[in-house]
């Protein structure tokens, strides 16, 4: 496989919508621009696959035995994007700056849609029409608001 060193590593979710999303439906491009304000798409080597994080990149304590003092961020979903459809992978990237969200385990297992194999053994789960108003609700629901100055920087950018 060729290395695309011309790919955005980071996007909005307008971004994703406009590259990734021309067939979803309204609905659905109308659900997923509702986390635009807190969240942000990250990818690696692939281009349809993204991992959801929050835009000011909050760090959290670790779960790790190793380090008191281990801080991570949190990934809120993974993204898969596949003949026009839109995936909710069951596991996010997890590195030595990244954690998955206890939220992901919780969203995949309430989706009822057919389970589908991907490379790198991904499994992920159809978002259609009936279901992204649970998933996007519950991201929604864990996923922090933005901070006052975050909001202010959004605005002088805005007024230039």
């Amino acid at each position: 496989m060729r290395k695309n060193y011309n790919m955005k590593k980071t996007i909005s979710i307008k971004r994703f919508l406009s590259e990734l999303g021309g067939d979803f439906s309204e609905h659905i491009k109308d659900r997923l621009l509702e986390l635009e304000l807190r969240c942000v798409l990250t990818r690696k080597e692939k281009n349809n696959v993204l991992d959801l994080k929050h835009v000011e990149h909050t760090k959290y304590p670790c779960s790790s035995e190793n380090s008191s003092k281990c801080e991570k961020e949190y990934a809120y979903a993974e993204f898969i994007v596949e003949d026009d459809k839109l995936y909710f992978a069951d596991k996010c990237l997890e590195n030595e700056k990244v954690m998955e969200s206890p939220i992901v385990n919780s969203i995949y297992n309430s989706l009822n849609t057919e389970n589908k194999i991907f490379e790198d053994d991904i499994i992920g789960k159809e978002l259609n029409d009936s279901n992204i108003d649970y998933v996007v609700d519950n991201l929604l629901s864990v996923c922090p608001n933005v901070s006052k100055r975050y909001l202010e920087v959004l605005e002088q950018m805005s007024s230039y």
